[in-house]
């Protein structure tokens, strides 16, 4: 129903004025500012981690994230009257980043700077991200794989015939970016990120960077720290960055700025911009779409997926272009 959840404001002394929908979510005016209510599907170790980390960036930060709250009984996971539970999280009003504005673009990628010269945590072994020569080294491995699986079909469809058609350049992209990082001052630069705690967001898209209306002097929010964990922070630079230049065509320009825009705020040292580099370099987007095809049904492909590998091979010259500026 439209109110499922809506019961557990009471816990937290809070009424609503005004409900809208969100995605898996509803979004509540209260006296006391706009709050979001979810179901929780999650654990309440992660959670108490996740809230503490926001915690901290609300009292040291001026970017706004969507805190978690707690209820009356100092909680943060409150159940309804049929035991579901959920959580409260600070919300506000705007809209998601436009990946096709600029202004958007370079607000999001200050945010993160801003964001990432406070995240640190007292390090929690179970949030440590794999380490990325290892998740290279497996992303090649299971795309070796999809290409024996396809190769052994004796009737191929249209993704099958494209996909065997492209995978050797980008195999070839996925080793000589795991000898570049091997070569590189990876492990020094994980192994210093991790005596520090430093903390990525994990899912730094377009989605969860929000533009906020004039009501604020603060132009962005961030959201949805559900993936947190200990990484180089490069991981969270090249996700965005990578997402944008995708939805941009390569555009050298943008990515430029967007770049610049970072490091005007946390500049980064040699090491860092070397690793980013490597991370462009890797055909992450191809793995992703191929081993979405081997997981699901390969007896109907959607016409999706077809165009998505076609616009891939078709900007990889762009891609590479790009990933050759930044070497």
């Amino acid at each position: 129903m439209y109110d499922k959840g809506l019961s557990v404001l009471e816990q937290y002394g809070l009424e609503a004025s005004a409900v809208y929908r969100g995605r898996g979510a509803l979004i509540c005016d209260t006296k006391e500012g706009m709050v979001l209510i979810r179901e929780f599907y999650g654990t309440q170790k992660k959670l108490e981690y996740q809230a503490e980390l926001l915690s901290s960036i609300s009292r040291t930060s001026e970017v706004l994230v969507d805190e978690i709250l707690k209820n009356q009984e100092e909680s943060y996971i409150s159940l309804d009257k049929d035991t579901v539970p959920y959580i409260v999280k600070r919300w506000y009003k705007g809209r998601e980043c436009d990946t096709r504005n600029e202004k958007d673009i370079y607000a999001g990628i200050s945010a993160m700077a801003a964001l990432h010269k406070v995240m640190q945590m007292p390090i929690q072994a179970h949030y440590v991200k794999e380490p990325l020569n290892r998740e290279f080294q497996r992303h090649n491995a299971e795309l070796r794989k999809i290409r024996k699986f396809v190769s052994a079909k004796r009737k191929k469809n249209d993704f099958e015939l494209q996909f065997l058609e492209s995978i050797q350049r980008y195999l070839v992209h996925g080793e000589d970016a795991l000898k570049r990082l091997e070569m590189s001052e990876y492990e020094k630069l994980r192994e210093q990120a991790l005596e520090q705690g430093v903390v990525c967001h994990g899912d730094y898209n377009q989605h969860n960077v929000w533009m906020l209306e004039q009501q604020t002097e603060k132009e962005v929010a961030v959201t949805n720290f559900e993936s947190c964990n200990y990484d180089i922070q490069m991981a969270d630079l090249y996700q965005f960055m990578r997402k944008i230049l995708e939805k941009n065509d390569w555009d050298f320009r943008i990515g430029e700025n967007m770049l610049n825009k970072y490091q005007e705020i946390r500049p980064l040292s040699k090491g860092e911009l070397e690793n980013l580099s490597i991370r462009f370099a890797y055909p992450d987007k191809y793995w992703k779409l191929a081993n979405y095809y081997y997981i699901h049904n390969k007896a109907w492909i959607s016409e999706k997926n077809l165009e998505k590998l076609k616009k891939l091979t078709a900007q990889h010259e762009k891609w590479r272009t790009f990933v050759e500026s930044m070497t």
